[in-house]
């Protein structure tokens, strides 16, 4: 047995052309602004990608950078005002961000419903109600994804290796909704949790998300079970001096002779995210006029009918 790879890059050029087929029948453009808070390397690269993607399917957006020590009043004041600015429709501020700005206090200034990276509590509250307004965009890719690959989570046994408010926590929760896109029966499992191989052995559903280069092995996988790999890890390539090769969460040479579905690293769940936080503005948009469906209906019905 090998794995059928996920594709998720040739998959979220699919979804941002349908978003741009969308785009280009409203009346105005859609509008995202990016605010970066310093110069972390990582945050230059995402940051440019977001704007280039989001130029690219007709969205209207903007990016202002501030220099590292900017108080946290500063961009408090900053967000207040695109709070109240008709011409934005969603606010993505960069993390990581420097130590004297709390990444709290910022999600919580953010208006929700501009909230495309679904940070606010009341967003994060909505989706624990069974209610998701704005939801994050990593969860959605990977929803997209299953879809992608007719994948049903109703009824698996599905088990979420970590517990982050971005990913973990949300995944775990939309995969347990009584929904098209859920029913499935849900672990999420952590740092402490206590025989991890024997926990994620039982599982159909594998979604790695822990941030441990490599962790998730052979001996932790079912035969046939699908295995998604939200990690992302830079090391120094060896076979290209000065260039740099991505891994996972996951050992993809030792799991993909056991798994039946394996995302890759890269290509899977990366261009997805990026292509969800498109997919969250043009929503907020929609939603700002009184108009779309159920946030997680309205993205996965970007995923092509073919698909």
């Amino acid at each position: 047995m090998t794995a059928i790879p996920m594709d998720g890059k040739s998959l979220a050029s699919e979804i941002q052309t349908e978003i741009a087929r969308r785009t280009a029948d409203l009346p105005d453009r859609p509008g995202l602004l990016l605010i970066r808070v310093g110069e972390d390397p990582a945050s230059v690269v995402y940051v440019r990608s977001k704007e280039r993607s989001s130029k690219k399917v007709g969205i209207d957006s903007r990016v202002e950078v501030y220099p590292a020590d900017t108080t946290e009043a500063a961009l408090l004041a900053r967000i207040d005002e695109a709070n109240r600015d008709p011409q934005v429709h969603g606010i993505l501020v960069q993390l990581p961000l420097p130590p004297q700005i709390r990444a709290d206090v910022v999600a919580l200034a953010v208006d929700p419903a501009k909230d495309v990276d679904a940070l606010h509590p009341i967003n994060q509250g909505k989706l624990a109600l069974g209610q998701p307004d704005v939801v994050s965009c990593t969860p959605l890719g990977i929803l997209a994804l299953l879809k992608r690959y007719g994948l049903d989570a109703r009824g698996k046994r599905a088990v979420v290796l970590g517990r982050s408010a971005i990913v973990g926590r949300p995944m775990s929760l939309l995969l347990s909704q009584k929904a098209p896109w859920g029913d499935a029966t849900v672990t999420v499992v952590h740092s402490r949790s206590r025989d991890l191989p024997a926990i994620t052995r039982e599982a159909d559903l594998v979604v790695a998300a822990m941030g441990s280069r490599e962790a998730v092995t052979a001996e932790m996988i079912r035969p046939g079970a699908i295995v998604v790999d939200v990690g992302m890890h830079r090391l120094p390539d060896p076979e290209r001096p000065g260039k740099e090769k991505l891994l996972g969460d996951v050992h993809a040479a030792g799991v993909e002779p056991v798994a039946g579905y394996l995302s890759p690293v890269p290509g899977g769940v990366g261009p997805l995210t990026v292509t969800m936080l498109l997919a969250n503005t043009l929503y907020c948009y929609e939603a700002a006029r009184g108009r779309g469906p159920e946030p997680v209906a309205f993205a996965l019905a970007l995923v092509p009918e073919n698909a």
